[in-house]
C-alpha cells in the first residue's frame, strides 16, 4: 500500500500544475488569438449593424467575467437608425461578449454566447409616423451550409447580463413613455434554440410609466422573477413562472402571447391576492407615500385583471380587458384623529370589450366608510358606454371635513365644513341625443374652509347648495339650481347664483359678483400659468334663452354687466408664449360681449382690440360651436415669428401634437396654428409687422379668421420702399405644415433692394442680382410652408406678369454667352425697358411666355422653361433689321451659371418636372433633364405644363373670391 503522504503530495502537485496550466492558458490565449477575435468581431459588427458604432479601448480577458473569455470595449456608443443617425441609441461604460473557448482553440471560430453591458444609457424613440431609432441590426437571410465558412463571428446566446442601466422609451405613435433608472437584468437559457425557457431576473430602482401624458406609475421599484417558454418557430411566449413586485404590491401572471402575421393572440391573467391595503397604497404616486408612513392603515385588498383575445389592425380585432379591485374592512387613522376612518369597503369592476371605450362597463358595486357617529359615505355607480352612457348611481353621505382631514392625517391641506349629499340617477346621458338620466338630488356644503401649505391665508365661508332634477330622461326636463355658491378670499367676497332649466334650449338666470385675485388663489393650489397680480372683477346679470340669440330675438335677452381683467397671464395650447392681458374691460349688452378696453402683449408684440363677440353665452355653456365677432385691431409692433408653434416660450401646457412635433423637430420653428372655433372679422392697423427679418410697415386692411383659416382682403403695406396690395389665405395643417394662396400687386419697386432684403426673391429669381431699376408685379401663387415656415418651392403653383418699367440688365450669363458667340457685346447690357414678362409656375418649373426686347439693332425674343434650381431650356429668336421680321433661332440649355447655346437650332433638351405630394408635403422627385425629344414633342409637353399652371392660377382666384 502506497504511503498516504506520498499520494497526497502527488495529488497536490498535479493539482497545482493543473491550476498553473489553466491560469497560464487563461493568460496566453488572449495573447495568441487577439487578431482573430478582434477582426472577426469587427466583421460581425460591420455586417450586422446599420447604426454608427464607436468605442475607445478593447480588452481580451478571462478575468473580467470569470470564467468566460470575454472581448470587451470601453466607452461604447451606438447611434440610431434612419432618420436618427446622429442621435445616441446606446451609450455604455463597458460592453463585453463571451467567447466559446472550444470553437476558438480547435476551429479558429468566434462563437458569441454571452453578452454583458454595464453602466449604460439607452434612448429608444419612435416618432408619430412610427419611425424608430432602434432598427440597427441588419438581419441576414438563411444561408446554405456552403456559406458557413464565411469569416466573422456568430451569435448563439445563453446569457444576457445588464448592470446599472437607465432606459428611456418614448413612443409618440402609441403615446407611451417608460423611464427606468437603475435597471439590472439577467436572462439565462438557450436563447438561440427554437424552443427554450428564458429565466429572467429583473430589478428596477425607479420606474415611470405614462400613457397619453397621464402617469400611471411614478418612481416605482420593480422586481421580476420570470420563466417564459419561448417557441421561436410559432413566435409564442408561455408564462410559466411570473412573479412581479411593484413597490410592496406582489403580482402573479399566467397565460401566453402568440405573434401572428397580422397581429397577436393574447390570454394573460394577473392577480394580487390576499394583500393589504398598505401594499396597494404603495403603488400610489410618491407624494402620497410619506403620508402613508405616518398613518395607521389596516385591511385587506385583492386585485385581478386579464387581457384576452386577438389583435389585428387589418381585421379590426382587439382583445378584451377586465379588472376587479376589492378592499375589505379598511381602517385608516392618524394619531391625532378624534375618530378613525373605518369600515372602508370597495368593490370596483371594469370591463372593456375590444379595448373600445364606447363599450366601457364600470361597476362600482359598493364604496363606503364611516367616520364615527352620523359621519358616513355610501356610493353605488354603474356606467356603460361613453358617448351614449347608461348610468345607474346612488350616492349618499354626511361628512365633517375637519374629522375626515384629521382621520386621514393629510399634511398639506386643512379642511373644515359640513358636506351633505343625496343623489340618485338612472338613465342615459347623451349630448348628441340630448338625453340625461332621471335624476333627483342635492349637494350641500356649509361653512367650508380650505387652507394649503402653499399660501398662508385660507379660502373661507364656502357655501354651496346645488340641486339637480330630471323627471323624464331628456335635456328638456333637466334643471340645475345653484343657490348660492359663495366664498371669501383675502377679504373679497365672491357670489354666484344660477338657475338653469331646459337644456335643450337653455333658459338661464345667472348673477355673479365679486373680486378674485387669480394669482393668489392659484397659489393656494400651487398652480402656475397666471400672474400673481392678476385680478378678475365681475358684476354680471345674465337672463335669457339660448335660442333668443340664434333666432335674432335680441329684445328678449337681458344680459348686462361688466367683467374686468387686469394683469392676467393666460396661455393657449397652440402658442409657445403667454398672453399678458394688461387690461380687459368686457361689457355685456344682450347678444354682444363688448371689448371696451383691451390691451394685451404677446412677447414683443402688442395689441389693442375694440369690438364685440356674439354667441358667447352659448359657447361657454356648451363648450363647442363657433364664436362670431367684429373688431378693430391696432398694433405698434407684431412679430409673426414668435407665434410659430415650435418656438421656445414659457407655456408648459402645449397640445400633445405640438409637444411631439417639438421633440421630433428640435431645430424647427413650426408654423402658426390658427384657432378652429373663431369666425371673426378684423379691421387691422399695424405700424410694423415683421416676418423672418422682412419688415412690413403701415399695414392696413381687412382680415378675418374663420374655421382655422386666416384671410386678408385688400390689405396694403410698405415693403422695400414700395406699397404692396395683397389678397391671401392661410391654413395650418399640423404644427409643422401649412398651405396658402396669395394674389399680390406691387408697383414700382427697386429690384436690387428686393433682391437684398427678401429671401424669396433671391431664391425664386436668381437672375435679379444682374438687374437694376424699377419693376412692377402682378402675381398669384399657392403653395405649402415647411416646418420652418419657409415656402416649399416644388409646391408652388400660379403665375402672373412682371413689368420691367425702367431697368438695366448687366452681364446676365445666359445673354452674355449669346453675345460672345454672335460677336455682339450689346447682349451684355440689353434694353429691356417697358418689357412685360408673363410666366407660370408648376412643379418647380417656371414657364416663360414669349417676350421681345432690344439689343442695339437686333430684336431678340425669349420663351421657354427654367427651374428654381437653375436648369435652362429656353428658345431665343434673334430678329434682324429691319424690324426683326427675319431672324435665326438659338437654343439655351445648361444652367444659369453655366449656360450652353446652339445657334440655328430649335431643338433644346426639356426639363422633367418635379413631383410633389401635397398630402404629405414631400418632394417625391426633383426636376431633372428629360430625355431628348423632337421639337414638336417638347412643344406639346410645354403646352400641357403651361395649361396646368394657368388652371392653377384660375383656381387661386376662385379660392380667394370664395
Amino acid at each position: 500500500m502506497k504511503n498516504p503522504k506520498k499520494i497526497i503530495s502527488q495529488f497536490l502537485k498535479w493539482t497545482g500544475i493543473s491550476i498553473l496550466t489553466i491560469l497560464f492558458l487563461m493568460y496566453i490565449v488572449p495573447i495568441l488569438f487577439p487578431g482573430t477575435i478582434s477582426q472577426q468581431v469587427k466583421v460581425f459588427a460591420n455586417n450586422h449593424l446599420a447604426g454608427k458604432l464607436d468605442y475607445k479601448k478593447t480588452h481580451l480577458s478571462f478575468f473580467k467575467h470569470f470564467p468566460s473569455l470575454t472581448v470587451s470595449v470601453d466607452d461604447f456608443i451606438l447611434k440610431g437608425s434612419k432618420p436618427y443617425q446622429e442621435d445616441t441609441l446606446l451609450a455604455a461604460k463597458e460592453v463585453a461578449v463571451g467567447i466559446n473557448l472550444k470553437n476558438l482553440i480547435f476551429n479558429q471560430e468566434v462563437k458569441i454566447d454571452e453578452i454583458y453591458v454595464n453602466d449604460a444609457y439607452a434612448n429608444i424613440f419612435v416618432n408619430s409616423k412610427g419611425e424608430a431609432n432602434y432598427n440597427v441590426y441588419i438581419s441576414k437571410p438563411n444561408q446554405n451550409k456552403k456559406n458557413n465558412s464565411e469569416e466573422g463571428a456568430s451569435v448563439k446566446l445563453d446569457l444576457i447580463k445588464l448592470k446599472n442601466w437607465d432606459i428611456k422609451y418614448i413612443d409618440h405613435s402609441a403615446r407611451v413613455l417608460i423611464d427606468a433608472k437603475g435597471l439590472n437584468y439577467i436572462g439565462k437559457g438557450g436563447l438561440s434554440n427554437d424552443i427554450f425557457d428564458l429565466e429572467t431576473n429583473l430589478d428596477i430602482d425607479k420606474l415611470d410609466f405614462g400613457l397619453n401624458r397621464i402617469f400611471y406609475a411614478k418612481q416605482k421599484t420593480l422586481h421580476a422573477d420570470l420563466i417564459t417558454r419561448i417557441n421561436t418557430n410559432a413566435l409564442t411566449f408561455v408564462l410559466r413562472k411570473n412573479e412581479l413586485r411593484i413597490n410592496e404590491l406582489p403580482l402573479k401572471f399566467t397565460g401566453f402571447l402568440s405573434i401572428l402575421k397580422d397581429g397577436y393572440n393574447i390570454d394573460i391573467k394577473a392577480a394580487s391576492e390576499k394583500t393589504t391595503i398598505r401594499d396597494m397604497i404603495s403603488v400610489l404616486p410618491p407624494q402620497y407615500l410619506d403620508w402613508a408612513k405616518d398613518t395607521k392603515i389596516e385591511g385587506n385588498s385583492d386585485l385581478f385583471f386579464s387581457l384576452k383575445g386577438r389583435f389585428s389592425e387589418l381585421k379590426n380585432l382587439k382583445p378584451r380587458f377586465k379588472a376587479r379591485l376589492l378592499v375589505k374592512n379598511g381602517f385608516v387613522s392618524n394619531q391625532n384623529a378624534p375618530v378613525p376612518m373605518e369600515n372602508l369597503n370597495m368593490d370596483l369592476n371594469l370591463d372593456l370589450p375590444s379595448l373600445d371605450t364606447e363599450q366601457l362597463y364600470l361597476n362600482l358595486r359598493h364604496l363606503g366608510f364611516d367616520l364615527g357617529k352620523n359621519n358616513n359615505f355610501r356610493a353605488k355607480v354603474t356606467t356603460k358606454g361613453m358617448k351614449e352612457m347608461l348610468i345607474n348611481s346612488n350616492i349618499k353621505g354626511a361628512l365633517d371635513f375637519s374629522t375626515l382631514d384629521q382621520a386621514l392625517g393629510i399634511k398639506d391641506i386643512e379642511m373644515k365644513g359640513l358636506l351633505n349629499t343625496n343623489l340618485i340617477a338612472n338613465g342615459i346621458f347623451s349630448l348628441d341625443k340630448k338625453l340625461f338620466p332621471k335624476t333627483k338630488g342635492y349637494i350641500k356644503i356649509e361653512n367650508g374652509w380650505l387652507k394649503t401649505k402653499y399660501y398662508p391665508n385660507p379660502i373661507k365661508n364656502i357655501n354651496v347648495t346645488a340641486n339637480v332634477n330630471n323627471t323624464d330622461g331628456t335635456f328638456k326636463s333637466l334643471g340645475l339650481k345653484l343657490k348660492p355658491f359663495q366664498f371669501d378670499f383675502e377679504g373679497n367676497p365672491v357670489y354666484v347664483d344660477a338657475d338653469l332649466n331646459d337644456f335643450e334650449d337653455l333658459l338661464y338666470k345667472i348673477r355673479a359678483k365679486g373680486v378674485l385675485n387669480v394669482g393668489r388663489i392659484y397659489k393656494v393650489f400651487a398652480k402656475k400659468g397666471f400672474d400673481v397680480s392678476g385680478l378678475i372683477m365681475a358684476d354680471l346679470s345674465l337672463n335669457g334663452r339660448q335660442s333668443y340669440a340664434t333666432k335674432g330675438q335680441y329684445s328678449k335677452l337681458d344680459n348686462r354687466g361688466n367683467l374686468i381683467l387686469k394683469n392676467i397671464k393666460a396661455t393657449t395650447e397652440y402658442l409657445p408664449k403667454s398672453f399678458f392681458i394688461k387690461e380687459g374691460n368686457f361689457q355685456f349688452e344682450n347678444e354682444k360681449m363688448w371689448f371696451r378696453k383691451f390691451f394685451a402683449t404677446y412677447g414683443k408684440s402688442d395689441f389693442a382690440l375694440n369690438g364685440y363677440l356674439l354667441n358667447t353665452i352659448n359657447y361657454f355653456i356648451e363648450r363647442k360651436g363657433t364664436l362670431h365677432g367684429k373688431f378693430v385691431l391696432n398694433s405698434n409692433y407684431t412679430l409673426i415669428d414668435e407665434f410659430m408653434a415650435l418656438k421656445n416660450g414659457d407655456n408648459d401646457e402645449k397640445s400633445i401634437q405640438v409637444e411631439y412635433a417639438k421633440v421630433e423637430n428640435p431645430k424647427s420653428s413650426g408654423v402658426v396654428i390658427v384657432p378652429k372655433n373663431l369666425d371673426v372679422s378684423l379691421e387691422v392697423n399695424a405700424k410694423k409687422v415683421e416676418f423672418k427679418g422682412l419688415e412690413l410697415n403701415h399695414l392696413k386692411g381687412l382680415a378675418s379668421v374663420n374655421s382655422g383659416q386666416i384671410f386678408l382682403k385688400n390689405t396694403n403695406f410698405d415693403v422695400v420702399g414700395s406699397r404692396m396690395n395683397i389678397d391671401a389665405r392661410y391654413q395650418d395643417e399640423s404644427p409643422i405644415t401649412a398651405n396658402y394662396d396669395i394674389a399680390l400687386k406691387v408697383k414700382d419697386f427697386d429690384v436690387q433692394r428686393a433682391y437684398k432684403e427678401i429671401d424669396m426673391v433671391r431664391e425664386m429669381v436668381t437672375a435679379a442680382k444682374n438687374v437694376k431699376g424699377i419693376v412692377s408685379l402682378d402675381y398669384k401663387l399657392k403653395g405649402d410652408f415647411d416646418k420652418n415656415m419657409r415656402p416649399i418651392y416644388p409646391s408652388l403653383e400660379g403665375g402672373g406678369m412682371v413689368n420691367l418699367r425702367d431697368v438695366e440688365v448687366n452681364n446676365l450669363k445666359m445673354l452674355s454667352v449669346i453675345g460672345d458667340n454672335l460677336g455682339a457685346k450689346a447682349f451684355d447690357n440689353p434694353d429691356m425697358k417697358g418689357v412685360n414678362i408673363e410666366s407660370h409656375i408648376k412643379n418647380n418649373l417656371i414657364h416663360v411666355d414669349k417676350f421681345t426686347f432690344k439689343v442695339s439693332i437686333l430684336r431678340p425674343s425669349i420663351s421657354g422653361t427654367t427651374s428654381f434650381n437653375g436648369l435652362l431650356d429656353l428658345q431665343v429668336r434673334v430678329g434682324l433689321p429691319p424690324a426683326g421680321w427675319i431672324g435665326f433661332p438659338i437654343v439655351v440649355t445648361g444652367t444659369h451659371e453655366k449656360p450652353k447655346i446652339k445657334i440655328f437650332s430649335k431643338t433644346g433638351q426639356g426639363i422633367k418636372e418635379a413631383l410633389y405630394n401635397r398630402k404629405i408635403n414631400k418632394v417625391i422627385r426633383e426636376e431633372k433633364r428629360a430625355a431628348k425629344k423632337s421639337r414638336p414633342q417638347q412643344r406639346e409637353v410645354k403646352e400641357i405644363q403651361k395649361k396646368q399652371a394657368e388652371n392653377a392660377e384660375k383656381q387661386i382666384s376662385k379660392d380667394l373670391k370664395e
